[in-house]
């Protein structure tokens, strides 16, 4: 089987929508009868996913990977960094936790992994027509150019023609595409094969003469100017607007707080799609207000972020809904965070270790080990008022928790999770909403809480709503791109 066709997506910036670019070409090239796998050699993010052999990658890969109707695989993200601090990350290779390293120390160590994500996508290539590769942040930081592994560097060498796309809705669209060329190598300028506007909004002919200039002075085409489309896909780790309470029309109020280090806070994203439960995510005890559920998520520094909350006040304020009777629900680190103490006597977390109080919410405590846990699996709920709902989610954690109360769920294996004290409770799941069964049960319960009609349509599972989402993705992409120039585009690579 000869090697796989593949196409590239890099962006001017973060945040130019390369992610969403790569799902909608997966989708795209899936619809089209092809075999596609993504790829990304380097992925930071907090957002990450559990494989159904155990393996973490970056949620991002396996949102595409599902664009393309395939099995999410760490060959699709080989190197995932999950940032621990404003400089340093968790850093994990082929789904395995490396350690931690400050950016100094990866920034000399990156190049010793660069024969596993050749390896990684090598072996990708030999099983697929096509892989969908997406670069990380932009190749123009020139800083960054030696022993580059994700963007140019790789392009070159795994010869991939390059799409770059630039975020219009933040604006200067032309100085980030032409300043990005221009900035970069001329054997890594002859790698763009063209140019990519995304996110755009307003008349497409008063835009059409820069297009014109812009093709001129960097010569290279123009492919397409892709709308902002009004799709619901998983975002790769960058909270969706937050809501307020002003500006939500809906009946529940759902407060999420916004932890300094939150992570995987899509498990929240079937609340958003619920018809009666409003979702907003707080930072300031102050716009707390009187919330029907308040929320913890999962973080990447369970300790640091504690202490955080114990310090701008969140901590009292959650402890006084809790005793009012307000429902508290916390999910891994923020499950973590509402025991009675938490423990870190490796330093697995923070050097030098030491013990924290916890909330006292939850009879559980917990002990840092450095061995991380990481399994899919399937639970039905207990708790109370939640009970029967099925789950389908995943562990990601590094703690072990010691229970003294009642159990939130039992998985299928027998074993249970999580603890129940009255109205708090608290699981180490992701993904517990994706199935829609607790977000009925939830929503069902709030609303009795404060004499609603509980609605009683069907539950609907986040994975059905996301391929719908992914379809309207990839219809909207189609339109914008010129996809014969690309096929062609891809026959040379």
């Amino acid at each position: 089987m000869s090697p796989a066709k593949r196409i590239m997506v890099q962006g001017t910036m973060s945040g130019a929508g390369k992610s969403l670019l790569c799902a909608a070409l997966c989708r795209i090239f899936a619809q089209d009868g092809y075999r596609v796998a993504p790829f990304k050699s380097q992925n930071m993010a907090l957002n990450s996913y559990v494989t159904r052999d155990g393996l973490e990658m970056g949620r991002a890969q396996a949102v595409q990977a599902q664009a393309a109707g395939a099995e999410p695989d760490v060959r699709m993200n080989p190197i995932l960094l999950k940032p621990s601090s404003d400089t340093g990350s968790q850093v994990i290779v082929m789904g395995e936790v490396r350690g931690h390293m400050g950016a100094a120390e990866y920034f000399r160590y990156k190049k010793q992994l660069f024969p596993q994500v050749l390896a990684a996508f090598d072996s990708l290539s030999a099983e697929n027509d096509v892989i969908v590769i997406e670069g990380a942040g932009s190749p123009a930081e020139i800083n960054l150019r030696s022993d580059d592994i994700v963007n140019m560097g790789l392009a070159l060498r795994v010869n991939a023609p390059v799409l770059l796309a630039g975020d219009i809705d933040r604006g200067g669209v032309f100085a980030q595409l032409y300043g990005t060329v221009a900035l970069l190598q001329p054997e890594e300028q002859a790698q763009i094969a063209g140019l990519v506007i995304n996110k755009f909004r307003g008349d497409l002919e008063i835009l059409r003469p820069g297009l014109s200039m812009l093709e001129e002075r960097t010569g290279k085409p123009v492919l397409g100017v892709v709308p902002y489309l009004k799709v619901d896909v998983d975002d790769e780790d960058s909270l969706a607007p937050c809501l307020t309470q002003e500006d939500s029309h809906k009946p529940l109020d759902a407060a999420v707080i916004r932890l300094p280090r939150i992570s995987n806070f899509t498990d929240f994203t079937p609340l958003e799609e619920h018809s009666q439960i409003g979702v907003r995510y707080v930072d300031d005890p102050r716009k707390l207000g009187s919330p029907d559920i308040v929320i913890l998520p999962g973080t990447k520094s369970t300790i640091g972020d504690l202490l955080w909350m114990r310090q701008n006040g969140l901590e009292a304020a959650i402890q006084k809904l809790a005793a009012s009777g307000t429902p508290v629900l916390g999910v891994c680190g923020g499950y973590q965070m509402l025991g009675g103490v938490i423990r870190d006597p490796e330093g697995v977390e923070q050097a030098g270790g030491g013990t924290v109080r916890g909330m006292g919410l939850l009879p559980v405590e917990t002990t840092f080990l450095p061995e991380k846990s990481r399994t899919r699996v399937r639970a039905t709920v207990l708790a109370g008022p939640l009970a029967g709902a099925g789950l389908d989610g995943y562990e990601i954690h590094m703690g072990c928790t010691e229970v003294r109360g009642t159990p939130f769920c039992e998985l299928e294996n027998g074993r249970t999770d999580g603890c129940v004290q009255g109205s708090v409770w608290g699981t180490y799941l992701h993904g517990l909403f994706d199935s829609g069964e607790l977000v009925q049960k939830l929503a069902a319960l709030l609303c009795r809480r404060k004499g609603l009609a509980v609605e009683t349509a069907q539950a609907v599972s986040h994975t059905a709503y996301q391929q719908t989402q992914l379809d309207l993705l990839a219809d909207g992409v189609r339109r914008a791109l010129d996809m014969e120039k690309i096929y062609r585009i891809m026959e040379g690579s």
